[in-house]
Parts: structure tokens; sequence; C-alpha cells
């Protein structure tokens, strides 16, 4: 009973430090993935909206761009882009 006791006083603590170095871990890769913690990038997810099973609306951000596209699990199909801010170009072109 003494040596269970034991290893529950030294294991539990190595537990619940593997546990938040692994949430650490997973931040940390997310925000990489995610394009936060990389300025030169050109291009930005901006925003995303699912509509149903394996369907969804994205907006990216491709220098100055946004370009509005429609995913499946088939593929994704530009519907439309909007030109960057200060040209006379009126609506997005398809």
């Amino acid at each position: 009973m003494v040596w269970y006791l034991a290893k529950l006083i030294l294991l539990l603590p190595l537990l619940a430090v593997l546990i938040w170095g692994c949430l650490r871990l997973t931040r940390s890769m997310q925000n990489r993935l995610a394009g936060n913690g990389a300025q030169g990038r050109s291009i930005r997810l901006v925003e995303t909206t699912f509509l149903g099973p394996g369907i969804r609306l994205a907006v990216i951000d491709y220098r100055g761009r946004e370009i509005l596209l429609g995913c499946t699990r088939h593929g994704l199909t530009r519907l439309c882009e909007v030109p960057p801010a200060g040209t006379n170009a009126g609506e997005g072109s398809v």
C-alpha cells in the first residue's frame, strides 16, 4: 500500500507537467499554422462559415485582395474576388 501511494505521489505531478506541456505545444503549433506568428506571409485566412456537412465558405486575404472560396470535400472554387482598397474597380470580379 505504501509503494502504491509513493508511486501515485511521484507520477501525478509528472502527468500534470506532461499534460501542461502538450497543451502549450498545441497552442504554439496552432498559432504557427494559423499564421499569427509569421509576418512575411502573403496569404491569411480571414473568416470561415460552415454551410453544411463538408461544405463551407472561406474568405482569404491574398496580397491585399479578399477572395471568397467555396470549400467542399472535392476541392476549392473561387466564388468572388474584391480588389485592393483604393482602386476604382467597383464590385468584385468573378
